[in-house]
């Protein structure tokens, strides 16, 4: 199952491409749908692209959600670890 879900962009690299960060794993995506992404900011990921852009008190609150209901926790704590796991 892939999951879009919110990711700081850490580093911008040429061909409208950036790394971004989750949970402490790194992973290059597209922003090629994308506009106006600066590091620092929080984009939706799904499948290896940056599909929006999201208010970083929003990125947040859905990643304490998700920490909550324990999807990094107990049931994808060794699967974070697993770059394939952001595509």
């Amino acid at each position: 199952m892939c999951l879009a879900i919110p990711a700081q962009v850490v580093e911008l690299r040429d061909n409208d491409c950036a790394v971004v960060d989750l949970a402490g794993v790194r992973k290059e995506i597209s922003l090629s749908l994308v506009e106006d992404v600066a590091v620092g900011d929080y984009v939706i990921v799904h499948v290896g692209y940056a599909l929006s852009k999201l208010d970083t008190d929003e990125a947040l609150k859905t990643l304490a959600l998700f920490a909550e209901m324990g999807e990094f926790g107990g049931q994808l704590d060794g699967q974070l670890d697993d770059p394939s796991m952001l595509h």
